[in-house]
């Protein structure tokens, strides 16, 4: 099982689209995906149709040690289920501020559930806090949407140094799977200048040991798609709600990307390749 956390600390950049649409690009090829809403403001929730006041137990009572990831998991087709967000959740931040080993819950919660699925995705909060923490501890792989601006830049590279503290002292396995862009305008020179910047630093990257050699800027670019800002409100995923869209075919595009990445994070995960970062 592949287990991705789709990060970025800058709100508005496509974090919860990119987590909906992708997972649901996936189940759409067959597979198995499981996609944990780990955000307060439960977008990715709500996205898929699920309203946070329908189910009695969510990600947060998972968090607290009420309930474990089957109790709250909920199949919303074929081959996708969801672990519900609720507003709920921004308190977790406080309530866990004091508890011994507050940033491996999530991952003692992965280590107990039976279930199989082919990806679990996670929809991190706009911050870098314990939430954030408890998912890049509890995964192998972190993908990163961001707009093609220059402070997108300086968040990459705020982002990059907390990978490489978790890879440090607690997580040896976590890699950057890579960058997509979102919201993309090719048209423009901005956004192809800050393309080729991302993907000019990470080809530079020699060193195996670094958590984000081998990690690539995705070719699959998310043109801005006025389809795509329509269909949370519709409680569908864009395959649902405008499946002949631009949005949808950018989504799949993606999808195929990452399942034909799999070898390649295999290879840069192996033993030889990927070492702890030294202190």
């Amino acid at each position: 099982m592949r287990t991705i956390a789709i990060i970025n600390q800058k709100g508005g950049v496509g974090k919860t689209t990119t987590a909906v649409n992708l997972s649901a690009a996936l189940a759409e090829m067959g597979r198995r995906v499981c996609l944990i809403d780990l955000d307060p403001q439960a977008h990715a929730t709500l996205h898929l149709g699920v309203s946070p006041e329908m189910s009695s137990a969510t990600i947060y009572d998972v968090l607290i040690g009420k309930a474990s990831l089957p109790d709250v998991r909920r199949q919303v087709t074929d081959d996708l289920w969801l672990v519900p967000s609720h507003i709920d959740l921004a308190a977790a931040e406080m309530e866990l501020a004091n508890e011994v080993g507050r940033e491996v819950i999530l991952q003692n919660q992965f280590r107990q559930d039976k279930a199989e699925f082919d990806y679990l995705l996670i929809d991190c909060p706009p911050s870098l806090g314990v939430l954030t923490l408890n998912a890049l501890v509890a995964v192998n792989e972190v993908l990163l949407p961001m707009q093609p601006h220059f402070l997108a830049l300086h968040g990459l590279s705020k982002l990059l140094e907390t990978i490489e503290v978790v890879v440090r002292r607690l997580n040896p396995e976590l890699r950057l799977a890579g960058v997509v862009f979102c919201m993309f305008e090719a048209a423009t020179r901005l956004a192809n200048e800050i393309s080729e910047d991302v993907q000019d630093f990470l080809s530079a990257v020699e060193d195996p040991r670094c958590p984000w050699f081998g990690a690539k800027r995705f070719e699959t670019q998310i043109r801005r798609n006025i389809r795509l800002a329509e269909a949370p409100s519709f409680g569908q995923s864009i395959f649902e709600y405008a499946p002949h869209s631009n949005g949808a075919l950018d989504y799949q595009a993606l999808a195929e990307e990452v399942i034909g990445s799999a070898h390649q994070a295999m290879v840069v995960d192996s033993d030889e390749l990927l070492l702890p970062v030294s202190p």
